[in-house]
This record gives C-alpha cells, sequence and structure tokens, in this order.
C-alpha cells in the first residue's frame, strides 16, 4: 500500500503546483479583444500571409481585412499553390492588395518562413502583421493591436487565435491544446522582460519591421518549424517587450473534424518541442503518466484514501482547466475528460517521435521536414 501511495502522490503535487505558481499558467487573464468598430487610417501597416492550396479559406480572410481601416497594405504571398488561391483572393477587390508568386523554396528554409520573407522585402510600413491564411480578424482589432503596442512599448504582439471548436473532435481536444500550451509556455512569463521565456502564436502576429529588419527577416529562423515561438525568443534576446495572449477577435476558420486531422497538426511539431530529445520524450512520458494515468488508477483500488487522492487529484484538474473551458464558453464537464485528452496527446507526441525516426519527418502542406 505504502508503494501505491507513493507513485499517486506526486501526480498530487504536480497538480497543486501548476495551482499555486503565482504566474498562473492555468489564468486566462492574458487576453486581447477588438476595443472598438471605429475605422483609423492604416497605411503605416502592412498585412503578409502566406497561402499554399488555400482556396477554401482566402476570401473570408481577407473580406475581413476590410473593415480594419482605411489605407491598410496587404501582401499574399501564393506559395506554390496547386489550387486557385490566388485567383479566389483577387474576386475579394481588397484595395491595396498585392499577390506575389513565391519562388521554389530554397536549401534550409522552411515553406512558411520563405514565403514570409518573399512578402517582407516589399515591405515599406513601419508595422508588420504576419497572418494566416485561415485567421479572421473581427472589426477594430488592428488598431486596437497597434495601440496596446505603442501604449506599452511592446514591439512585438501575438494572439492565440480562437481555434474552430465546433465538432466533437473539436471541442474535446482544441481546448486542451490551449490549456497544455498555456502549460508549456506560461503567457505570463512570456510577457514578463526579465523571464527567459518566450512565446507567439503565428496566426497573428503583429511586429515593428525595424525590428524584423535589425534580425536579418526571417533569416534568423528560417528552418525553425515552430516559427513563432522562435521568432518571439529571437526578438526577446534583443531586448524588446514581447506580449502574448489569447483572443475571441481573431478566429480560425479552419475545421479539425476528426480525430485524424489534428492528430496530424500536432504531430507535426509535438517532437520538436522536445528538442527531437529521447531522454526529454521520455521524461515528458512519465510527467503524463503521473499526472494523468495514476490518479485514474488510483480511483479503482479498494483503499479508501487512494480513491480520495485520486479524485482530488482530478478535482485540482478541473479546477486548473475550467478557466480555459469558461473563456471559449465550452461544457465545464469537459473538465472530466482531461486525463482521457492528455493520454490522447501523449500518443501524438510518440508518433512524432516516430515519424522523426522512421518515418519521413515532418509533414506539412506536401513538404517534408527533417
Amino acid at each position: 500500500m505504502e508503494l501505491t501511495l507513493l507513485a499517486v502522490m506526486p501526480g498530487l503535487l504536480i497538480w497543486l503546483a501548476i495551482l499555486l505558481l503565482p504566474w498562473r499558467p492555468w489564468s486566462t487573464r492574458e487576453s486581447l479583444d477588438s476595443e472598438s468598430t471605429e475605422t483609423l487610417n492604416l497605411s503605416n501597416v502592412t498585412v503578409l500571409i502566406p497561402a499554399r492550396d488555400e482556396v477554401e479559406t482566402i476570401a473570408q480572410t481577407l473580406t475581413a481585412l476590410k473593415e480594419q481601416g482605411e489605407g491598410l497594405n496587404v501582401v499574399l504571398i501564393d506559395d506554390q499553390s496547386t489550387d486557385s488561391t490566388a485567383e479566389k483572393a483577387r474576386t475579394v477587390n481588397l484595395n491595396n492588395l498585392q499577390i506575389v508568386s513565391g519562388t521554389s523554396l530554397p536549401e534550409g528554409w522552411s515553406g512558411k518562413l520563405w514565403a514570409l520573407e518573399q512578402g517582407r522585402q516589399l515591405v515599406k510600413t513601419s508595422y508588420l502583421l504576419l497572418l494566416d491564411a485561415d485567421i479572421v480578424l473581427k472589426p477594430g482589432l488592428i488598431p486596437t493591436l497597434i495601440k496596446k503596442a505603442q501604449r506599452d512599448d511592446i514591439k512585438m504582439l501575438s494572439l492565440m487565435a480562437h481555434l474552430k471548436m465546433e465538432s466533437s473532435w473539436e471541442k474535446g481536444l482544441m481546448p486542451a491544446f490551449i490549456f497544455f500550451f498555456k502549460l508549456l509556455y506560461p503567457f505570463h512569463l512570456s510577457n514578463k522582460p526579465s523571464s527567459s521565456i518566450a512565446a507567439a502564436a503565428g496566426g497573428c502576429i503583429m511586429l515593428e519591421s525595424n525590428v524584423l529588419e535589425k534580425l536579418g527577416g526571417f533569416n534568423c529562423i528560417k528552418d525553425a518549424l515552430i516559427d513563432d515561438c522562435s521568432l518571439a525568443k529571437q526578438v526577446k534576446q534583443d531586448g524588446n517587450k514581447i506580449w502574448m495572449g489569447l483572443t475571441h477577435s481573431a478566429v480560425s476558420i479552419r475545421p479539425y473534424n476528426s480525430l485524424s486531422t489534428i492528430w496530424q497538426m500536432v504531430t507535426r511539431t509535438a517532437y520538436t518541442q522536445l528538442a527531437y530529445s529521447p531522454l526529454l520524450l521520455l521524461v515528458c512520458t512519465l510527467l503524463m503518466i503521473i499526472a494523468f494515468a495514476l490518479p485514474i488508477a488510483a480511483l479503482l483500488q479498494t483503499q479508501v484514501d487512494l480513491i480520495m487522492i485520486g479524485i482530488v487529484i482530478l478535482g485540482i484538474q478541473a479546477v486548473c482547466y475550467l478557466p480555459t473551458l469558461r473563456y471559449y464558453s465550452m461544457n465545464p464537464l469537459y473538465s472530466l475528460s482531461l486525463p482521457f485528452v492528455g493520454t490522447l496527446y501523449l500518443l501524438m507526441t510518440w508518433s512524432s517521435a516516430f515519424h522523426y525516426y522512421f518515418g519521413k519527418g515532418a509533414v506539412w502542406k506536401d513538404r517534408h521536414y527533417n
């Protein structure tokens, strides 16, 4: 019995630590939404949109930019699409839209970053907004980003887009995806200049053009698969203030209607997050088993004290997860699914490692990265 109790106690300590850490990684306090729908002159902003086979989403993304303000510059880099992405973009009739035909991917570059670098070379404005082709911005968000950046002297500002949460798999896994991301990259620490943590979400990033120019453009992270956090790290290490938060005003319209599509999305970079380290993979596995599997196992025991500890751990898990569910207006009962969801994400991480060692590496948009 003592051995069983000792096996369960680390899980209790882990979740108590997450709950009580002063930077509150479970909190949703770091958030930003459009403050008004007032249109402003945005001629000092250029939106860079890398797009590869995005015919299903690009029109909605560009149409939403019409409501941001006057004079907004938009550069769409058609990254060798095999569909009619560029033709669809032209039908929107967006003012100041420039469509660039992307060239072949050079050695050592990831596809998205090479597309962004080609667009960056055309930028003549003070601000850059890096926007994924599936992100729809609500009216007034770009002016809100600029106001916050100027008010707080922030050189790079990033928002975690509101992911689509309509299908059963999306409802079950997407809030947890954001919850785990915040545990891995606590926003409060990332936003703190004295902390070495640097986080960003690549779907919506505002930064000053001269900051990126000083770093050498996207060449400074040209081969990074986790390009958003890599860029945040470079900007922060150069002595600049960064900020990241949640939002309801930047919405991803890309569907993840099945487990397989979410699995592919996660496995693309999961092992990269662990620096391709077998040791870190084993440590991660051990921690996930302690945090999720052993508390469930405790409930199946006959000893009352073990059962009670298991219930307490699951209760703390739920308390930590509820703010994320509440932020996205999800049923609080989803908090009870966290052990199952955590186990799924662990399996995805192992799948990512398997592909790295025995497959063709990471695959995204029909491109392979090792």
